[in-house]
């Protein structure tokens, strides 16, 4: 029997059509999560993926891919050949530079100060129900200085810009009409920072004073 067969078949069982499958797979190729709590199409992705989580890891495992399910803050992220991940049994393949998203130094740099705070609220046992951390822009923006010696972009609409790539790659929620200007509007980090931002390169980035280096996980960019 063929793969595409034996596809086929289990897709059959679970009841997923098969286009419906190519658009779950094309979902984590492109994005490299799916976030249930993120919008309605998230939602209905999700559930279908749970549906057939077992052929799903089946699948990219044959192209060395390692996709891990988060079932208690419901999402998936998918992993490129040897990817360090805390916390998950270590890969022995080796990594693969071209499927990793190549990013600006601002949303890395940005991105191990949310890993830092979040690292920091979850010590202190301040994580919302849903597994993530409330902090506000102040928050961010002073440890970005203290901690990693860098400063966010200068005007507001290169911060608000930088906001919304975190919040599409699902590091960042916040409402709709969320401002910088607001000091009482919280940004939410998800759970999903744990799994592109390890505590190697947490201390690594910390211990080297602010020197950044553009790579992230694959799937990171649209």
């Amino acid at each position: 029997m063929s793969i595409s067969a034996a596809v086929r078949d289990q897709l059959a069982v679970a009841n997923i059509k098969t286009d419906r499958f190519r658009e779950v797979v094309v979902r984590l190729l492109s994005y490299g999560v799916i976030v249930r709590d993120e919008d309605r199409t998230e939602q209905l992705l999700y559930d279908d993926a749970r549906r057939v989580e077992a052929l799903l890891e089946d699948y990219f495992e044959v192209a060395g891919f390692l996709l891990h399910h988060d079932s208690t803050n419901q999402f998936y992220r998918l992993y490129a050949p040897g990817a360090a991940v805390d916390g998950l049994p270590q890969d022995t393949l080796e990594p693969v530079p071209s499927l990793r998203a190549r990013v600006s130094p601002d949303f890395v740099a940005t991105a191990l100060a949310l890993r830092f705070l979040y690292q920091n609220k979850l010590n202190n046992g301040d994580i919302q129900s849903q597994g993530e951390a409330l902090i506000s822009f102040e928050e961010l923006a002073a440890t970005m200085q203290t901690q990693l010696k860098r400063s966010l972009p200068v005007g507001s609409t290169d911060k608000m810009a930088l906001l919304a790539e975190l919040k599409r790659h699902r590091l960042l929620r916040y409402a709709a009409g969320f401002t910088i200007a607001d000091e009482d509007a919280l940004l939410a980090i998800r759970p999903t920072i744990l799994g592109i931002v390890s505590n190697d390169a947490l201390a690594a980035a910390l211990d080297a004073d602010g020197v950044i280096e553009q790579e992230a996980t694959v799937g990171a960019d649209q």
